[in-house]
C-alpha cells in the first residue's frame, strides 16, 4: 500500500487552533503519514493577507513544532503568480512520485469547485478530502454533482491503493475560529489568546501584528 499524505493550503492569516484540530482529525482518521501546510502566496480567491508571506510562514512553523506529522512546505512561496493549487500538486507529484496525496478543503471549498483554475485537474493529481461540517451547508452546483458521481468513496483505504481521482467526505471537529475573527478582535485590541497555539499568540502579541 503507497503512503499517503495530506495537502493542506491556506493563507494561514494567522494559523489557528481550528486549522490545526480538523487537519489532526484528518492524519487520524486516513492513517496518513504526514501532512504538508502549504502556505498560499497570492491567493486567487480570496483578499491579498494582511502579513507577509515571511510572517505567516513563521508563525506556521511555530504552530506546527511540537507535531512531527505536520510539515511545513514553502513551495508556494517561492512561485511568483498567483497560487493555482493544480500547479502545486503538479510540482508534488514530480518531486514524490512514490507518494500519493490527498488535498484538504472545507466544505464551502468544494461547493465552490468549478470557480477554481483547471478544477477537473485536481483529480488527476490527488484525491479530495472535504472536511464536513454536521449542517448539510448550501446545496452544490448541478456541475459539480455530475463530477462527483463514481468518485465518492467512505473508504480510506482505497485512497491508499489508488493514485488519485476519489472524493472523500470526512467528519472533523467543529471549532467556531476564523482568521478573520481573529484580525477583527486584534483591530480591536482584544485578546486571541487560547484560538491560536502559544508559540503564535506569543509572537503576534511581540510584533504587535494585526493592530490599528
Amino acid at each position: 500500500m503507497s503512503t499517503l499524505t495530506g495537502i493542506f493550503g491556506g493563507t494561514f492569516d494567522p494559523i489557528h487552533n481550528a486549522h490545526l484540530r480538523v487537519a489532526l482529525d484528518v492524519v487520524e482518521a486516513g492513517g496518513l503519514e504526514a501532512l504538508r501546510l502549504i502556505p498560499c502566496h497570492i491567493p486567487p480567491h480570496r483578499e491579498t493577507p494582511q502579513v507577509d508571506a515571511d510572517t505567516r510562514l513563521h508563525m506556521l512553523r511555530l504552530a506546527v513544532a511540537g507535531e512531527p506529522r505536520f510539515l511545513v512546505d514553502d513551495r508556494e512561496l517561492r512561485r511568483d503568480g498567483p497560487s493555482w493549487t493544480v500547479d502545486t500538486l503538479r510540482t508534488l507529484r514530480s518531486d514524490f512520485p512514490d507518494r500519493h496525496f490527498c488535498l484538504l478543503m472545507g466544505s464551502d471549498s468544494f461547493r465552490g469547485l468549478p470557480g477554481w483554475s483547471r478544477w477537473q485537474e485536481l483529480a488527476e493529481q490527488a484525491h479530495l478530502v472535504v472536511m464536513q461540517r454536521p449542517d448539510p451547508g448550501r446545496a452544490m452546483p448541478e456541475e459539480l454533482t455530475r463530477w462527483l458521481r463514481g468518485r465518492e468513496t467512505a473508504d480510506w483505504s482505497v485512497l491508499h491503493r489508488e493514485s488519485a481521482g476519489r472524493v472523500l467526505f470526512q467528519s472533523v471537529a467543529q471549532l467556531a475560529i476564523s482568521a478573520t475573527d481573529i484580525r477583527a478582535r486584534l483591530a480591536q485590541g482584544g485578546s486571541i489568546r487560547y484560538l491560536v497555539p502559544d508559540p503564535v499568540w506569543d509572537h503576534i502579541e511581540k510584533a504587535r501584528l494585526y493592530r490599528p
